[in-house]
């Protein structure tokens, strides 16, 4: 391949994921990371991309699925009605790790005083505990991913595998029966981080992404406690995954207003 045929990959797989490390970009086009940190400086130089720690990010983003405030606007009843019965199962004094998913961040928002201890990589999550004085937020370090207000990258990574959490409240892009995707391996290494320090592991998964698989796949159900869906979720699939022994919550959205 060229370097401007493999430039020209870049570019665009950086246009649609907004946000890569090196070493994706670099199995991405089937070269070295030094190769592509070259290639990246190039780009950087065009005005197209600029170099992160670790990684790069696109100037010229062809889509808003990843913004915060755009994503939190979907499946918004189904949202809070999963964040609602995920903080049910919530023990008082447990302290929580919340990853960056919009749903995750409507648990949030039902938690109130129930945890001692909030472990997020999420700037909004952050911020919704910010103001409390009830509350010990620790947030990860990390390279923040454009327009979504998410930390990512290996410091963020090193956060979670230094802490240790009662649970983790985790969210993915696809549910199947082979396991978990996301959409970002950037996301799924802190993800998998963000498990591997929980004693118990939680997933909020709207029912549109039951039997989907996204880009990236996260686990299999292993070390997945519990799944929280909403009741669009489809039956067939919901009973497979209760005969692997998943604890799944299908909760009921609150009728529209007459």
């Amino acid at each position: 391949m060229h370097p401007e045929e493999r430039r020209t990959k870049i570019e665009s797989y950086l246009q649609a994921a907004e946000f890569a490390s090196l070493e994706e970009l670099a199995q991405h086009v089937g070269v070295s990371v030094s190769t592509v940190r070259r290639d990246v400086a190039e780009l950087e130089a065009g005005k197209s991309v600029r170099r992160t720690h670790g990684g790069a990010r696109t100037l010229q983003p062809k889509t808003d699925e990843f913004v915060f405030n755009v994503r939190d606007t979907h499946q918004v009843s189904e949202k809070e009605a999963i964040g609602e019965a995920c903080a049910a199962l919530i023990q008082p004094g447990q302290n929580v790790i919340i990853d960056s998913g919009t749903t995750c961040f409507h648990v949030a928002k039902h938690l109130g005083d129930k945890v001692a201890q909030v472990i997020t990589n999420s700037l909004p999550v952050a911020h919704l505990f910010s103001g409390s004085n009830r509350h010990e937020v620790h947030v990860s370090g990390g390279v923040i991913y454009p327009r979504l207000g998410t930390l990512v990258g290996p410091d963020a990574v090193d956060t979670f595998l230094r802490m240790h959490a009662d649970v983790a409240i985790l969210s993915g892009s696809g549910i199947a029966e082979d396991g978990i995707y996301n959409s970002h391996a950037l996301i799924v290494d802190i993800q998998r981080a963000m498990m591997a320090g929980a004693a118990k592991v939680i997933f909020c998964i709207d029912g549109t992404k039951f039997a989907r698989r996204s880009t990236f796949f996260l686990c299999d159900f292993a070390k997945v406690d519990v799944v929280v869906t909403d009741a669009g979720a489809p039956a067939p699939l919901v009973e497979k995954l209760r005969a692997k022994g998943i604890h799944v919550v299908c909760a009921q959205s609150a009728p529209a207003a007459g």
